[in-house]
């Protein structure tokens, strides 16, 4: 499993400027090397609230990326909706996908990994996967760089 240290250290590499997220799950371990670190954290209450603050942020020209679990990435779908494809925006996504291995294994019956995978589909985003538990920081490195360099909106599908 790739340490926080190592994940924040490739946010900001990548060259984001801010993480506008709900510390939840695996996603929350991040939060006390977060505190310490070039990126502006900010929490919000609500996914959808993300999504527009992230908007907010990419109108005043800063580069942020949205972190949340696949619940709440169902829960933002018509914020996501508004600023990808009627605003035009580049909004840069990591969902969190719970009990994705177990599911890939067939060991759980949460359904959270089948419906997350459809959806960023449905809303049309380019996606990529990533696994901490079995990449390198430089499989994170270049994950992170292809998406904060993309011209247009993307997410990638963190196994949790």
């Amino acid at each position: 499993m790739l340490a926080p240290s190592v994940v924040v250290a490739a946010l900001e590499t990548a060259g984001f400027t801010h993480l506008v997220w709900i510390p939840d799950s695996h996603l929350g371990t991040w939060e006390p090397t977060l505190a310490g670190s070039k990126l502006a954290p900010i929490r919000v209450t609500r996914e959808g609230e993300a999504v527009a603050v992230a908007a907010g942020l990419m109108l005043g020209g800063a580069k942020p990326l949205v972190a949340v679990q696949c619940t709440g990435f169902f829960e933002a779908g018509d914020a996501v909706r508004n600023v990808v494809h009627d605003m035009k925006m580049p909004l840069k996504m990591i969902v969190g996908v719970r009990s994705l291995r177990a599911s890939r294994a067939g060991k759980v019956a949460d359904n959270c990994p089948h419906f997350a995978e459809r959806l960023v589909a449905a809303w049309e985003l380019p996606q990529s996967e990533f696994d901490p538990a079995t990449s390198t920081a430089e499989q994170l490195a270049v994950a992170l760089r292809g998406l904060a360099e993309g011209s247009g909106a993307g997410v990638i599908l963190w196994a949790e």
